[in-house]
């Protein structure tokens, strides 16, 4: 199966450097190159791809908003590019829909194994990067457990959730409860549909913000 690819940023020189990248493997394809972020809604609206590719910081409308209009209308998934490791609208990104983000100084590697992942319904929450953009934003905006919120969830739905957003695997979410790979697959399925969550990156920030988890050294509220 090919994965089909949106790639979105101002600069075309980085746009066609990523595009260059993803062409050349055999299982991924560069559908459309645009510069802006109403480009990029409407390169998902017509080429329908499976990963978008997006800048945050580009004319017009930004990646942010063009985010959140992509994944509002579609099921495609969203990866973000930045310039820095920790930028605040990478969690507004995120928070829009975003599915994970990545640095613009990837590794041609990683960039290849970020779609690859994306695509298969995963979200990019491993990288040390991504735990201290979530650790560091939370800091400061995390609240108090909130009551109820989670009531919907099961014990062992909830135990899911916490480990989630301690940024484990699948794999590694069942070798902590003792459970088939795929019975995790299917409490972090149940536990999003419940909560009203697009995927795990969103999930890991809900856990963060209803107090669920707290960040390290960081008491809750605080």
């Amino acid at each position: 199966m090919t994965i089909r690819v949106v790639v979105a940023d101002d600069q075309e020189l980085v746009r066609s450097g990523f595009a260059m990248i993803l062409d050349a493997q055999s299982d991924i394809e560069v559908v459309a190159e645009v510069g802006d972020g109403a480009a990029a809604v409407e390169a998902v609206l017509r080429h329908q791809p499976d990963v978008v590719l997006m800048d945050l910081r580009m004319p017009g409308m930004d990646g942010i908003e063009a985010t959140r209009r992509v994944c509002a209308q579609t099921s495609v998934q969203v990866v973000v590019l930045t310039t820095y490791d920790v930028d605040e609208y990478v969690y507004d990104a995120l928070r829009a829909g975003a599915s994970g983000f990545l640095l613009k100084d990837v590794r041609r590697e990683d960039l290849v194994h970020a779609i690859r992942v994306v695509a298969a319904g995963e979200a990019l929450l491993a990288p040390s990067v991504t735990r201290r953009l979530i650790v560091d934003v939370i800091r400061t905006r995390s609240r108090p457990a909130v009551p109820g919120v989670l009531d919907t969830l099961t014990a062992r739905e909830r135990q899911t959730l916490v480990l989630l957003a301690r940024g484990l695997s699948n794999a590694e979410i069942g070798t902590a409860l003792t459970v088939s790979e795929s019975t995790v697959k299917t409490h972090v399925s149940h536990l999003l549909a419940k909560l009203g969550l697009r995927d795990r990156v969103q999930a890991v920030i809900h856990a963060y913000e209803v107090g669920l988890v707290t960040p390290p050294n960081v008491p809750a509220g605080q």
